[in-house]
């Protein structure tokens, strides 16, 4: 199997994970606080790649050519465990106003914004981009606004996560060849879940009875989401292009849906179905290559 193939699969499997982690996500916070679920869940995301710190170097060797020095890893690792941070905690307190099928579509925005912004920073890109933003921009307008040109809090709160995500991808595509995959998660994951937990113990009431309750979808967001599915992230985009990785990554949306309709028995109006149809599409466009 060629390492783009290798790639291409890893990152469709986190995507499955994590349209389904959406689910998960709504239905903790029928127990625990956004902060509280995130801290826990990152805790256990970093205690399941502890034993890949010490043999995961064969998995994921470095390239010397591309290696940098420890002060610009821990640099790193703080930079984009920052934005992991501002990025979950956006998404998880959204989700207290919005369904799960809407926060998938949204945050997927980032496969749009991540070649434009991707640019601006010297990576190439083509006009057919600004096609893929009208149409998920109209797709946003059609699921989120509603008369009188409102939007709910938690879609806003989604839409501001897609925008940290765009830069946490870029950041992870920078850094994942540069370094051991794993050292990256854990470090990333940890320094999330930190300012997490940091914040639940300053905001809110954490008692051990509701994190009891609260233990399978907080196992299936930390140790499936985060353990396996962001660590298939990194991994993965040592071999892909980050516009080619959010691709992939955002057919989240999709699972997100399926999973609400699924679990939560959440359902989508015409018009809103419209919407993520033309999100989707708006995705999927700005990766199109059209041959001569």
């Amino acid at each position: 199997m060629s390492p783009k193939l290798r790639s291409d699969l890893l990152l469709f499997l986190a995507a499955i994970i994590w349209g389904f982690a959406f689910v998960a996500q709504r239905m903790g916070m029928d127990f625990v606080g956004p902060f509280t679920y995130n801290g826990v869940r990152f805790t256990l995301g970093v205690l399941v790649l502890v034993p890949f710190l010490f043999f995961g170097k064969k998995f994921t060797p470095e390239d010397p050519a591309k290696t940098i020095s420890k002060k610009q890893r821990f640099w790193g690792i703080i930079g984009v465990g920052l934005l992991l941070f501002a990025g979950v905690s956006l998404q998880q307190v959204g989700l207290q106003t919005t369904t799960a099928g809407k926060a998938g579509f949204i945050t997927g925005l980032y496969v749009v914004l991540v070649p434009i912004v991707g640019y601006f920073l010297g990576h190439k890109s083509r006009p057919v981009i600004w096609i893929g933003v009208i149409l998920s921009a109209t797709g946003l307008y059609l699921l989120s606004i509603k008369s009188g040109f409102s939007i709910e809090r938690g879609d806003l709160l989604v839409l501001g996560c897609a925008f940290v995500f765009t830069f946490h991808v870029l950041l992870i595509g920078w850094l994942s060849p540069r370094m051991n995959s794993f050292h990256l998660a854990a470090g990333h994951f940890a320094v999330c879940a930190v300012l997490c937990l940091t914040v639940a113990f300053l905001t809110e009431l954490i008692e051990f009875s509701k994190i009891i309750e609260a233990a399978a979808p907080i196992i299936y967001g930390g140790v499936i989401s985060v353990g396996i599915a962001y660590t298939l992230q990194v991994v993965a985009q040592k071999n892909a292009h980050p516009a080619y990785a959010s691709i992939i990554l955002s057919l989240e949306a999709v699972f997100a849906a399926l999973g609400g309709w699924i679990i939560l028995h959440e359902t989508l109006s015409t018009r809103s179905f419209f919407g993520c149809f033309l999100m989707l599409a708006g995705m999927i466009v700005v990766q199109i290559r059209i041959k001569k």
